[in-house]
Formats: C-alpha cells, sequence, structure tokens
C-alpha cells in the first residue's frame, strides 16, 4: 500500500519507518519546496502534487499548515486521511475553538479579537490575566502574548497589530483571548480512530514545557479516572470530525477536571515514548488507522521518559550505554530551537525509570536542555512513594 504524507519533517520519516514493516510505503509532498520525496532517503521523485495524489492509495499528513489550495487536491481525492475540516481545525484557532464547542468538551473560555476595540472588549469580559494566541501560524510559543497588567495592554497590542501586519499567509489573521488557566499540570492524550469509528488511546502523558517548547513526556500508568475522563473527550472530538488517523488532545489538569489546550490532528510530539513504552508506536498505528488496518494495542508496556532534543546535533555517546536507551535523530541541519531528534528512556518499574532519567540527565548539558536535571529530580521524588 502508498501512502502520500503532506509534509517532509521527521513525523513523515517515522511514519516510513514503522510503515516498512506492514509492507507500507511512505511518499512525503514537501508544501514549500513542492517536491515529492522520500522521507528517509531523501530521494526526490519527478512528480507533480496531482500525480503523486493520484498514485496513493492514502493521503495523510504530518502537520496542520497545508496551503489551502494543497489540501483542496487531497480532499477532492476521496483518500484524504484525516479530512481537510479536521486539519484546518488544528491549524487555525478559531476553526479549533468551534470544534471544541461543538463537540462539547470543556476548553478555557474565548473571545476572537481582530481590532483593538474586541481586544479591550475581551479583557473587559474574561478579566485578567489573558493568553492571547494568534489564529493562523503560530506553534512553539511563537505567535502568543500573556496579558497579566492592565498597563501592559497598549504595548502588547501595538505588538500584536504589527505581528497580523506582517504575518505571511493568504488568511485573514486574528488572534484568539484566553482566560488564563492555573493549571496544576500539562498532560495530553495521543489516540487512534479508524473509519469505523472504533478508538484507542494510550496512556495520559506528562509534558514539561521550556519557553512553549515541549522538552519532557513521561508515560506512567494513570490514574483511571482521568484517564477515562480523556478518553470520553477524545471520542467526543474524534467522532465530530468523523477522524480518521492518529490525534492529539493537550489537555490543562486543574485539580480532577481536564480543559482542552490544544489539538493536534497528526501524531504528535508528546507521543514518541511510545516507539519504546507501548506495544503499539503511534506512527504505526496512524498508518495502520488510514490504511484500514486494524488498530494495534496502546498499552503501556514500560514506564518510559522521552527527552527533546533542541537545536543541537551532538549528544554524548554515553547516554547509550544507560539501560533502555534509545537515540532518535531526525537528519537535520543544526538550527537553534530545531527539533533535532529525541531520546526515549525506559524502565522495568517507575523507580527503575526514574533512576535511568536520572542518570540520563547527568550526560545532557544544562545549557542545551534546560530544566531537563529538575524534571528528572523531581520525578525521582515522586515515585518514591508508589
Amino acid at each position: 500500500m502508498k501512502v502520500l504524507v503532506m509534509g517532509a519533517g521527521q513525523l513523515a520519516r517515522m511514519m516510513a519507518l514503522a510503515g516498512a514493516p506492514l509492507n507500507i510505503s511512505v511518499l512525503a509532498y514537501d508544501v514549500n519546496s513542492q517536491r515529492v520525496m522520500h522521507p528517509v532517503t531523501g530521494q526526490v521523485f519527478d512528480e507533480t502534487l496531482e500525480q503523486a495524489v493520484a498514485n496513493a492509495d492514502v493521503v495523510s499528513s504530518e502537520f496542520e499548515h497545508i496551503p489551502y489550495p494543497v489540501q483542496a487536491v487531497c480532499e477532492a481525492s476521496g483518500k484524504f486521511k484525516p479530512n481537510s475540516r479536521a486539519i484546518k481545525a488544528g491549524g487555525d484557532r478559531r476553526q479549533e475553538k468551534a470544534l471544541l464547542d461543538a463537540a462539547g468538551v470543556a476548553n478555557a473560555g474565548y473571545r476572537i479579537v481582530q481590532t483593538e476595540t474586541e481586544f479591550k472588549a475581551a479583557i473587559n469580559e474574561l478579566g485578567l490575566p489573558l493568553v492571547l494566541k494568534s489564529a493562523l501560524a503560530g506553534y512553539d510559543g511563537k505567535g502568543q502574548w500573556r496579558l497579566k497588567r492592565l498597563e501592559d495592554a497598549q504595548v502588547i497590542w501595538q505588538d500584536i497589530e504589527a505581528f497580523m501586519a506582517g504575518a505571511d499567509h493568504t488568511l485573514p489573521q486574528a488572534i484568539v483571548a484566553e482566560q488564563f488557566v492555573r493549571f496544576d499540570r500539562e498532560v495530553s492524550l495521543v489516540g487512534a480512530r479508524n473509519e469505523h469509528g472504533d478508538t484507542v488511546v494510550y496512556p495520559l502523558t506528562e509534558n514539561h514545557h521550556v519557553n512553549g517548547v515541549l522538552a519532557v513526556s513521561t508515560a506512567l500508568p494513570s490514574e483511571s479516572a482521568l484517564q477515562q475522563q480523556a478518553k470520553q473527550m477524545f471520542d467526543a472530538v474524534a467522532n465530530e470530525l468523523n477522524y480518521v488517523g492518529v490525534l492529539a488532545l493537550e489537555f490543562f489538569q486543574v485539580g480532577d477536571k481536564l480543559l482542552v489546550n490544544e489539538i493536534a490532528p497528526r501524531v504528535h510530539n508528546s507521543g514518541h515514548w511510545t516507539q519504546q513504552g507501548a506495544d503499539t508506536c503511534q506512527f504505526e498505528n496512524h498508518l495502520r488507522a488510514v490504511c484500514g488496518l486494524p488498530l494495534g494495542s496502546t498499552a503501556l508496556v514500560r514506564p518510559t521518559v522521552m527527552v527533546n532534543i533542541l537545536g543541537e546535533d551532538y549528544v554524548n555517546p554515553a547516554v547509550l550505554s544507560l539501560p533502555s536507551c534509545h537515540l532518535h535523530w531526525y537528519g537535520k541541519g543544526k538550527r537553534p530551537g530545531r527539533k533535532m531528534g529525541h531520546i526515549n528512556i525506559c524502565g522495568a518499574t517507575p523507580k527503575e525509570m526514574a533512576a535511568r532519567f536520572s542518570a540520563l540527565s547527568a550526560l545532557l548539558p544544562e545549557a542545551s536542555f534546560p530544566e531537563v536535571a529538575e524534571v528528572a529530580a523531581a520525578l525521582q521524588q515522586r515515585v518514591k512513594a508508589l
């Protein structure tokens, strides 16, 4: 079976690696260069988008920011999984908020802002502090502002105006103003839905961000009530979209309640731990779902931590001497802040995994992996009670 993925980054690469044992051939379409290529070898094929779509059995995506004309070609083929509505909701926070409301899942109170008058109205209606996010072109902490004090409103609005004026896109930009959520922790749920409406989900994953970018994800046995709540919310969103493929929901946990922060209509960074920690990794399950194959087990087979490698093309090789430590490079050129790879480290028990994570953190320099040592130390303290 042949799958064409919109986007030629590391997620398409890992889909291709996961698909090979199933005899699923994965090619990628780079929306920037407009070339069809192999996401692992980099081989370029002399095909147009239309030809590549025609030659594929299934068309899918590794990211949300696909130009609408490209999405239209994919959708018209009848092969696009997940569908264009899902991709657009993931790439436009206005559509995302409307989706969450339609699905009936809890999320932060919000207002859509396009003018200074609407900005002031949002402040009055929602109160402070506010989190302000660009509807389009914002990711990994970009296109976001936090308004804590009324006296800072004018300066922030001027920055927002400049951002919207300089945005490189053909769709009208806006800002989603959200009530600030005082959360206990950030967690995410990655799951898969097939064309028959069957769903499977992985254990809730605890996430730690640095400067708005995911740094560490921890997969441990989940609290059953919280896991059930997350699964219900996942099903509500996936069913509302008639979704096919892997979908991720990012949550704020407030006490014993979850609020959806964002959705990602694709395989997700916080699910990379599944390569070593789950029975079936998220990349294989995505291909299973879009290709009409039975969904694989999402059971946690061993506690696992994933550490992102950001802006670095070197990691001390000694990390590979640690038991159950796996290094995944993406084959990218070095650039500050760029996702260059990740490390998965596992243990038979939470305590063993935490001890190994602590040993790993000692081999990762603080300058390149800020706060990782602190996360490792906190995890060790937490699992002592288990």
